[in-house]
């Protein structure tokens, strides 16, 4: 199934080219008081709202370009990011000196992982805002793991039953020597979409190829069985070190073909049985 969120906070259903607005189905998550939540009730209950949204069918439906999306996780506790995941993104990067930090191109395995802002997210019906347009602002398009349940210290090969779904990340990066949380958490840097695919739908979630243009340009083209680290280590890794909720994003890697973005451009991104989107780049 393919959810999404939309408009001014609606959840629906993807079939096609249309939405079928189910936001009624809210209904059956419990009231929060404060202290809210450090998860994402709806992923919490992703299950529930799916088998809800199947028995009552119906409901109104909007065409899908005439809908605005939005990121189809609301209330993640944490944004967890991995850094050159794939061999020939670390290989270009050790060989663009200019670009590239030495302090920053290491393995993964000996980098480790690190957290972006979950101020910085978006859906891809809002323009990416670049806020140093003195400095080179990279795109960086990657397969977004989005968890389900409560998931501490799992093991790879129990890994992909804690996964409620997957979606598309853009993971938008200024260059320089700070650390990574710092230039990848700006405003808008955090882009996820189109929709959230159910785990049930997409089942192993290596061999999807990837394909990032700029104004009709190819930059990114590649597939996740070239991850160093595929999706069950990865979540067996970043849970060995802090427990990941419902709602939960794991961003998992750029391909080779990272390049500058400037305002007035457009990227048209894709991932292989998950979708597809358009996304205009301003300036803030």
């Amino acid at each position: 199934m393919k959810i999404c969120r939309f408009n001014e906070g609606r959840l629906g259903i993807v079939e096609g080219d249309t939405v079928r607005d189910v936001t009624d189905i809210l209904d059956i998550l419990p009231t929060a008081r404060y202290p809210l939540p450090v998860f994402d009730p709806m992923i919490a209950r992703l299950a529930d709202i799916c088998a809800e949204a199947e028995r009552r069918g119906g409901g109104a439906t909007h065409a899908l370009a005439d809908v605005t999306l939005l990121s189809p996780v609301a209330n993640p506790g944490k944004l967890v990011a991995a850094p050159v995941n794939y061999q020939a993104h670390l290989d270009e990067a050790i060989a663009d000196e200019a670009t590239f930090s030495r302090a920053h191109v290491r393995k993964i395995q000996e980098t480790g992982l690190f957290l972006k802002a979950t101020s910085s997210m978006i859906g891809v019906g809002s323009p990416i805002q670049l806020a140093h347009p003195d400095r080179r602002t990279d795109h960086e398009i990657e397969l977004a793991v989005v968890i389900g349940r409560d998931c501490y210290r799992a093991s790879a090969a129990d890994a992909l039953s804690y996964v409620a779904g997957y979606t598309i990340g853009l993971d938008i990066t200024i260059r320089g020597p700070e650390e990574r949380s710092l230039r990848k958490s700006l405003d808008t840097y955090s882009v996820l979409g189109p929709w959230l695919v159910t785990a049930d739908e997409i089942g192993d979630p290596s061999g999807r190829e990837l394909l990032l243009t700029v104004d009709g340009e190819v930059r990114q083209r590649a597939n996740t069985r070239d991850l160093i680290m595929d999706v069950p280590a990865l979540i067996a890794f970043a849970s060995s070190y802090y427990t990941l909720r419902p709602g939960d994003v794991i961003f998992t890697g750029t391909p080779e073909g990272v390049g500058p973005i400037l305002p007035g451009q457009r990227m048209d991104v894709s991932i292989d049985g998950i979708g597809a989107f358009s996304i205009d780049v301003g300036q803030k």
